[in-house]
Parts: structure tokens; sequence; C-alpha cells
């Protein structure tokens, strides 16, 4: 049987805890204080429970209309309405979400603010990688040919122009033995697809809208290898890919907000660690969101 979503009225199967159109919880889902945050309060609750860094180093302000460039927050203004913005590095504001579904709004920061962690941790871990290797490669070794072996390996781990050519040598193998679709439009049987991160999604013309494709594997087939072009298209009559939910905006996280492909188990090991560092500076502060 299939019910309709509270936060955005798409009718999904009532098995499901989690919407995935938008990723709101679903009503049939007993909630407990470590699961999803339907306030702005129990949003604020839940980032103190997570241990995360101040408002003014995650750049997150949860309750509050910061007017300064490079912030993320919620509010709920004079008219009562709830608005999720972006200021941008320009200082100018993005408008995710301005209405009254409380809900939804947080919900919209929360995945937000979920996303922005996992790339915060994924930062952290690999900064941490490089300097143990950046250690252990200035001990000194008592051989000359250990020597040169961490001098080369150095080299390509800590050089900019290794790193570049390890780069070069990991894009080639890629493009001679990855025969999966491009990102993009695709038509085949007179009907029109968008492939992205490993999922298919369909253009349902009669509504103007996307489908996500649980069943995609001749499309799988059938374009194996796009590089002559044969199903690729660029142009489409209907409601553009990139103005839907689904669509990535090029976060560097396999956890993006847009496509809900994330793991909604996160929250059990989500706390924030005394050995991790929060570098807003490395957040995407020019795009809308």
């Amino acid at each position: 049987m299939k019910v309709k979503c509270n936060y955005c009225d798409q009718m999904i199967e009532d098995n499901l805890n989690y919407c995935p159109f938008c990723g709101g919880s679903m009503p049939t889902v007993n909630r407990t204080a470590s699961e999803q945050p339907k306030t702005i309060e129990e949003l604020r609750q839940w980032y103190a429970s997570h241990n995360l860094p101040p408002e003014n180093v995650t750049r997150f302000f949860i309750g509050k209309d910061i007017k300064e460039p490079k912030a993320f927050g919620i509010f709920k203004n004079s008219a009562g309405e709830f608005v999720v913005y972006k200021n941008k590095a320009s200082g100018e504001r993005a408008i995710r979400y301005q209405g009254y579904d409380e809900g939804y709004a947080v919900n919209e920061l929360y995945q937000r603010l979920r996303v922005e962690i996992a790339d915060q941790k994924s930062r952290s871990a690999a900064n941490r990688s490089a300097q143990t290797t950046r250690s252990a490669y200035n001990q000194p070794s008592r051989r000359s040919g250990g020597s040169a072996i961490w001098k080369i390996l150095g080299f390509f781990f800590l050089s900019k122009a290794g790193i570049t050519i390890l780069i070069m040598v990991v894009a080639f193998l890629f493009a001679a033995f990855d025969h999966t679709p491009s990102r993009g439009y695709y038509r085949y049987g007179g009907n029109d697809y968008y492939y992205q991160k490993g999922s298919w999604y369909s253009y349902d013309a009669d509504y103007d809208t996307w489908d996500y494709m649980y069943d995609s594997d001749f499309l799988d087939d059938a374009i194996y290898d796009d590089t002559a072009d044969d199903y690729r298209v660029y142009d489409h009559s209907g409601m553009d890919f990139e103005d839907t939910t689904w669509y990535d905006t090029g976060s560097s996280s396999s956890y993006d907000s847009s496509d809900y492909s994330y793991d909604y188990d996160w929250d059990s090991g989500s706390s924030w660690d005394s050995y991790d560092s929060w570098d807003s500076d490395y957040s995407s502060w020019d795009s809308d969101w």
C-alpha cells in the first residue's frame, strides 16, 4: 500500500522508513531521541548531542538569521515562516526553503549538515593519513636503500608533481577499463533518462517529473559504452533534471543530500571526534546549496 509523504506529498510504499524523494522520516516509524529531528529545537539538541564544534566554526546557525557570508541556517521569520538559507562567499543569499512546514524546513538543513559532517570527517582522515606518511618519510633510515625508497614514495604521495602523475595514471586506467555511462541525459526507445552516480532516472512526460528507476538493468546493457554518443543527448524539452531534488549539485561527498543515497544508519556513528578538525573554508560556498 502507498501513503503520502508529509513533507513532499509524494506517494510512496508504506513500509519505508524514509521518503526516497525528500529523505523525510515516515509517520509510521517510531522516532527516538537519536533519530531525525523535526523541529528547530530538536535540531539544536541533535547538534549538541553529536559534539559538533561551535556554530562559528561549522557555520551552521540553527534558529538564527545570520547576515554574514559563508553561513548555513534556519530561522522563523516575523510572518511565521520557516526559512532555510545559505549565504555564499560573496554574501549573496540562496533560499533553500521558505514556508510554514517546520518539519520539512528542518529536514533540509539537517540533511545538508549530515553531508557537511561526512565531508569534514573525510578531509580530516585524509589529513591524518598524510601526516602519518610524512612522519614516516622523515624518519632517519640506517640503510641508504631504505632512505631511497622512502624518498621515492614521498615523491609520489607528498609532492604535487607525484600526486599529479598518480592521478593521471589512475584516470588513464579508469578510461581504459571503465565503460559505464557518463552523467547526463540519454534517449533510448523513445524515452528520456538521466544517469548519475550509478543510478538511472526516467522522465514522466504526463506529470513532467523524474522518477528513480529500481529496474534499470536493460539500460546498463543497452548503453554499455556511450563513447560514440549513440544514446547521449544534450537537450531536453521537459523539466530539467538539474531542477529536481534528485540532482547532485557536485558535492565531493558520496553522501549527497540531493540524491538521498546515503546510509540511513549514519546517526549511529556520527558524533564528532576529538581528533577530527573542521575547516569551514573547505565547504563549497559558491553553489546555491
